[in-house]
């Protein structure tokens, strides 16, 4: 069967009861894509957690190497790695008990998300989370 992504309404959804999320592949440099969504998601009232070994601090919150590092619950964990990673990624938000696996706009792995569902996370491929939130909850999460 062909992946589908999530209905919009689902998506709503997800993003209304989302609480941490764990931004893999987060640059600091602020001309980088994944830093400008992941900080244009804080400003709407998302928490942002960085996920990048090279950097301690991003978009002002500790960044950590690994998900498996994060201390907290995670509840989406939103990827900017290439597709050739995603795997890894999906096996680790599952072991960290993560709900969905995000894979931002122009990133697509069917291996991602055939780990994810086949342990219940909902999967997002090829989406961009800051359009999906200005179209989803144009007011804002809060």
């Amino acid at each position: 069967m062909a992946f589908e992504n999530p209905s919009r309404e689902q998506i709503a959804d997800i993003l209304r009861s989302a609480g941490n999320i764990a931004v893999v592949g987060l640059s600091d440099k602020p001309e980088r894509t994944s830093h400008m969504v992941a900080g244009a998601m804080k400003e709407r009232g998302y928490r942002i957690i960085p996920v990048n070994p090279g950097a301690s601090e991003i978009l002002g919150e500790k960044s950590y190497p690994t998900l498996k590092d994060i201390p907290e619950p995670v509840d989406i964990v939103n990827v900017f790695r290439r597709s050739e990673y995603c795997a890894d990624v999906a096996r680790e938000a599952v072991e960290i008990g993560a709900k969905v696996l995000w894979l931002q706009q122009g990133i697509v792995s069917e291996e991602a998300a055939a780990i994810a569902q086949e342990h219940g996370l909902t999967v997002i491929m090829d989406r961009c989370i800051k359009v999906e939130d200005a179209i989803a909850l144009a007011g804002g999460k809060s």
